[in-house]
């Protein structure tokens, strides 16, 4: 048996996640050569690789192969390089084609030429060998391939996932501003929650909007690949035809390791809309039988019930002026006579920490608590002595993870100092 051709993969992911990601991938692909770059992560692996990373990521972006790497000048280098690929050992000219091109620092004046001359270079190639070129499909391309130009070398791939993975299938009802599903893994990530009673325990979010960090947390502690309920560009690509029956067989080893999580996980909104929301997605994602739903306002709700041994973790994007504007309680402040005075996001964190300290530091096993923010004053609006801080994006926003230990009375003094991770 011929052994499997070596492919040599980027798997790209927001900034700050590349860590978290390649210790994902280990575990995906024990097998292979795995290091962390700056915005993804260089893989080496097979066919099969592939289709298992697309299938079981939470945290990568994209699955690029490296089809080839050069020097250029002018567009007429990227064409003759472009050239160079056997792109019919990818398509035919019945399959369909779409060019994306990153630059950074590129002397070219004119990105959309570059493209241009390398969708030239794929037609021109399969005109002369077939007699027929491939069609442009600016929407849901058979081979997505994408042009990197730097300053003085470019380089082609073939994007292997088609529809970035954060789109997993199942979110179809969405609030305001609603948090990708990867950046809701790398919370989890972070916080080190995996959905057992040893690492994270119970998990709460009191703003789930449409459920996001709720389900992606539901499927981690059932055992769920993160890609099964959507499909791959993979999927209409020549080289991972012969492989469709393996593919078959690994969508069915992920639904028989499928097992109903460990530890509870609960979710509330002040909007009811957005718990309707929030339950339909987790219907979709096969997970709503696993998930509390409520309504009410995190500044008034009580705290689980959870078992005495239990741990528990609070998991929030909370509202913040960039993103979405507050509600519920903390919306506005009324003066005497009634007016709204001001919005209420300067008052909705230290009323948080407040109800936190009444409603959450009375449990046994303890709770801590995870907010995502891009106030990195947040810790003193709270009056609360952070024990972690993690740097991450959401999206253009630059934010911090922050973490609070939940115990009865002050922060003691002899508690060590916070650290930027």
């Amino acid at each position: 048996m011929a052994r499997p051709e070596t492919l040599y993969l980027f798997v790209s992911c927001p900034a700050g996640v590349e860590s978290w990601l390649a210790d994902e991938i280990k575990a995906i692909v024990p097998k292979a050569g795995v290091e962390a770059l700056r915005g993804g992560v260089s893989v080496h692996s097979d066919a099969e690789g592939v289709m298992r990373i697309n299938l079981e990521s939470r945290l990568a972006q994209r699955v690029l192969v490296e089809l080839i790497e050069g020097g250029y000048r002018h567009e007429d280098d990227l064409y003759a390089l472009a050239r160079r690929v056997d792109w019919e050992r990818w398509i035919t000219p019945q399959h369909t084609i779409k060019i994306d091109t990153t630059a950074q620092r590129s002397p070219l004046k004119s990105l959309n030429f570059a493209t241009l001359r390398i969708k030239d270079a794929i037609c021109d190639q399969l005109r002369e060998s077939q007699g027929e070129r491939p069609s442009v499909d600016t929407r849901a391309p058979d081979l997505p391939v994408v042009l990197h130009l730097g300053a003085e070398r470019a380089a082609l791939y073939v994007d292997t996932s088609g529809e970035p993975l954060f789109k997993r299938g199942w979110r179809e009802d969405k609030g305001d501003a609603p948090l990708k599903e990867t950046l809701a893994a790398a919370m989890l990530a972070a916080a080190g929650w995996k959905g057992t009673p040893e690492s994270g325990g119970a998990l709460h979010d009191p703003c789930c909007g449409s459920g996001t960090i709720a389900v992606e947390a539901a499927q981690i502690a059932c055992g769920m690949a993160a890609g099964l309920h959507r499909r791959f560009a993979f999927e209409r690509q020549l080289p991972f035809a012969p492989l469709r029956q393996r593919w078959l067989e690994l969508k069915q080893e992920a639904k028989a390791r499928e097992h109903a999580p460990a530890v509870p996980i609960y979710c509330s909104d002040v909007a009811f809309r957005m718990v309707d929301f929030a339950r339909r997605n987790a219907e979709r994602a096969g997970v709503a039988q696993y998930i509390q739903f409520n309504g009410g306002d995190a500044l008034e709700r009580p705290a689980p019930r959870l078992p005495e041994d239990m741990p528990g973790t609070i998991m929030m994007n909370p509202p913040y002026g960039e993103r979405i504007e507050v509600r519920g309680k903390a919306a506005a402040v009324r003066d005497a006579g009634g007016s709204e005075a001001r919005d209420g996001g300067d008052d909705f964190f230290p009323r948080l920490s407040a109800h936190w300290k009444r409603a959450y530091t009375q449990h046994a096993a303890g709770w801590t608590a995870w907010l995502l923010c891009p106030d990195m004053k947040l810790p003193s609006k709270m009056r609360l002595k952070e024990s972690r801080r993690v740097p991450m994006w959401n999206g253009p926003i630059e934010c911090r993870m922050f973490r609070f230990d939940l115990v009865a009375g002050s922060a003691r003094k002899d508690k060590p100092a916070a650290e930027e991770a």
